[in-house]
């Protein structure tokens, strides 16, 4: 996977950052439920358990089929993770008997629909860090300082894309180009997704290599409007845009190739053509290039040496990729 850059571009820092069920802790942030319909929605506490292992376990447990369940978003194997699940109403009584050792069903809600991919408003991870100094410990909350004012990078983490990485990238490029052949719409789906993705984390290297104190924007981008999800592409970048663009009210995107997508134009556009392949013939998107992390609260255990950090993100974006841009290095998770 390409080096992730970042804007911060201080001397890196030394400690060490461990995902298990104690030091990483991810709670998924709903929607507001409609309290009435035919799907129950339970709040899921479980450690050490992706979300396929929890779709597995449900479905034998309650006799159910896999695509039954609904989900809002995939969760981290290696964690004690917080999230939302949805089943038909009608296995009420089979979830009455329901038992296991690493998960617990925290709460339930009736809802109207099944839940979806991206059913979330985000995750709120609680992180520890390890053999933090104490002078390693004010250059965080310096670092974090300038991340809420500047933006996190919003590259896609290393789990987006497998332990084969190059592997799978390869493979994916087969399936778009007809050498390769999966009967498993699901694989098909993730190695594609895993395609766009590297094109998107390697513009995104491209755009912070020229950029310097803050991401350089260029005419043509294609920007979101953050109050109302809704995109434009200025000809121009106006003092009033880059005014909004400080202020948090609009961010540049960038492309995940694909059918069905803005693209940029102009001088943004000379740069994101290198990171296109129009034979994808999966949805494109847009994804924001920078996200603002929220609610960040800092404890430090000075005896311990622990440095732990609690935030918020938007969906889709991942805490891997906070913690990097904080050390200002790459970790081989």
């Amino acid at each position: 996977m390409v080096k992730r850059e970042f804007i911060q571009n201080h001397k890196p820092l030394n400690f060490n950052f461990y995902q298990n069920e104690n030091d990483f802790i991810v709670e998924e942030l709903p929607i507001d439920f409609s309290l009435k319909g035919g799907v129950i929605v339970l709040k899921i506490r479980k450690k050490n358990l992706g979300t396929w292992d929890l779709m597995e376990i449900l479905s034998k447990q309650l006799n159910i089929y896999e695509n039954e369940i609904g989900y809002a978003g995939l969760k981290d194997k290696n964690a004690t993770t917080t999230q939302y699940i949805s089943i038909p109403k009608k296995y009420s009584k089979e979830l009455k008997k329901f038992r296991h050792s690493k998960i617990e069903i925290l709460d339930s809600f009736l809802h109207k629909v099944k839940l979806n991919i991206g059913d979330l408003k985000g995750n709120r991870f609680s992180i520890n860090l390890h053999n933090v100094d104490l002078n390693t410990s004010y250059e965080i909350e310096k670092i974090l300082k300038k991340i809420t004012s500047f933006g996190l990078p919003n590259y896609f983490g290393f789990q987006r894309f497998g332990k084969e990485i190059k592997e799978n990238i390869q493979k994916a490029k087969n399936l778009i180009y007809g050498e390769l052949h999966i009967k498993d719409r699901k694989v098909e789906k993730m190695l594609i997704s895993a395609y766009q993705s590297a094109f998107f984390n390697a513009w995104l290297v491209k755009r912070l290599k020229a950029s310097k104190d803050n991401f350089e924007l260029l005419d043509g981008d294609v920007f979101k409007e953050l109050k109302t999800q809704k995109l434009f592409t200025p000809k121009k970048i106006s003092e009033e845009l880059k005014a909004d663009f400080l202020s948090h009210k609009v961010v540049p995107t960038g492309l995940l190739p694909g059918r069905k997508v803005f693209r940029a134009i102009l001088k943004a556009r000379e740069v994101e053509s290198k990171f296109d392949d129009s034979a994808i013939s999966e949805k494109g998107y847009r994804r924001d290039a920078l996200v603002f992390p929220k609610d960040i609260s800092c404890k430090y255990n000075q005896k311990e040496q622990i440095f732990t950090l609690k935030f918020s993100l938007p969906k889709g974006s991942y805490a891997t990729v906070l913690i990097e841009n904080i050390a200002n290095r790459n970790f081989n998770f």
